[in-house]
């Protein structure tokens, strides 16, 4: 298996005037309340540890507070941390220069804000061609890279416009084609569409999803909604109080939290939208026809399927056509219900 593009190990971050004695109560783990409450120290993450694979969306999730954007910060460090590393690409980015950090800011690493971050005195062709002028690129460069980029998230038209006459969904496409212009390998994105109203929310996602699809970046995307994580990561990690909770692809979230935290996030989700068909089909059987699917096909889209052609079956099968499973509609409905004990989520300590 490759390395991973990105690695988090045992990293611990604590605010307060003392961090370096704070960070061995943190170690024999005292609660996130108690080290503020007795000690007046605030636990920003806690041992965490995570793999993120290149040309993949890692998503991170939690509650207010939980520790999402101060892990984000971690990887460009704009945050220290108290302990651990941050690996990417074989280079510990605690370990860099402030030349090697500065090159590692501008060509490798683009960050994308919850606040857009957009220069109010700039129209939208200077916004984008901002990092590539701090990169050095000559005139012609850039004005090609911004024309392209322009087109490519839909603002074309609008190029002499302030960020003040755009809406917020435009201006979230602006700051976007300012992190892509630079042409960087990973992409933070820090709440990058929770400041949006929701049609605008997730028409940002499927603009984002294409352009992964074509770019194939490395991307973080720091979030509190469970329907977008599920929409658009390839892996999630949920926090809470600074620790990782539960990380995973977003069927196994679904199909198997680990405790009622993580059980409550995923309780109201449209199962349909996130279970394989793979997952619950059972060995083929001669009796069973419908409609071909190949195993990761969506139970909402197999349903759909199923009722246009009004049959009580789908077979599932491999690329070369071969039949190595099928579903019936009963089967479809019952996974996408979710069950009363929400899969056997344990029961969190008390």
């Amino acid at each position: 298996m490759a390395d991973p593009k990105i690695r988090i190990e045992n990293l611990y971050k604590v605010f307060g005037p003392n961090p370096e004695r704070a960070i061995g109560l943190v170690r024999d783990g005292i609660s996130k309340q108690d080290l503020l409450d007795e000690h007046g120290h605030v636990l920003g993450v806690r041992n965490i540890s995570l793999d993120m694979p290149g040309q993949s969306i890692q998503v991170v999730m939690g509650l207010s507070g939980s520790g999402k954007s101060t892990l984000i910060r971690h990887i460009n460090r704009l945050i220290e941390p108290t302990a651990g590393s941050v690996i990417v690409d074989g280079q510990n980015v605690l370990e860099m220069s402030n030349k090697e950090l500065r090159d590692f800011r501008r060509n490798r690493a683009s960050m994308v804000f919850q606040s857009f971050a957009l220069m109010p005195h700039r129209t939208v062709v200077q916004n984008i061609a901002y990092g590539l002028t701090i990169q050095g690129l000559d005139d012609d460069e850039i004005k090609r890279r911004v024309a392209r980029w322009i087109e490519r998230i839909e603002l074309a038209g609008y190029e002499d416009h302030y960020p003040g006459h755009l809406s917020g969904g435009m201006q979230q496409r602006v700051g976007i084609g300012r992190a892509l212009a630079t042409d960087a390998d990973i992409l933070l994105m820090d709440e990058a569409f929770s400041a949006l109203d929701p049609l605008i929310r997730y028409d940002m996602q499927s603009v984002l999803l294409d352009l992964q699809a074509e770019l194939k970046k490395t991307i973080m995307f720091i979030t509190h909604d469970l329907d977008e994580a599920l929409r658009i990561g390839d892996s999630i990690a949920i926090l809470r109080d600074g620790e990782i909770v539960q990380q995973g692809d977003p069927q196994s979230i679904v199909l198997h939290p680990v405790d009622d935290y993580v059980a409550d996030f995923v309780k109201d989700i449209n199962r349909g939208k996130v279970i394989k068909v793979g997952t619950i089909m059972r060995p083929p059987t001669d009796e069973a026809e419908g409609p071909a699917v190949d195993a990761d096909t969506l139970l909402e889209d197999v349903a759909r399927l199923m009722a246009n052609e009004r049959s009580g079956w789908a077979r599932v099968i491999e690329a070369s056509g071969q039949v190595v499973g099928v579903v019936s509609t009963a089967d479809v409905m019952a996974s996408m219900v979710r069950r009363a004990n929400n899969g056997g989520a344990a029961k969190v300590a008390q």
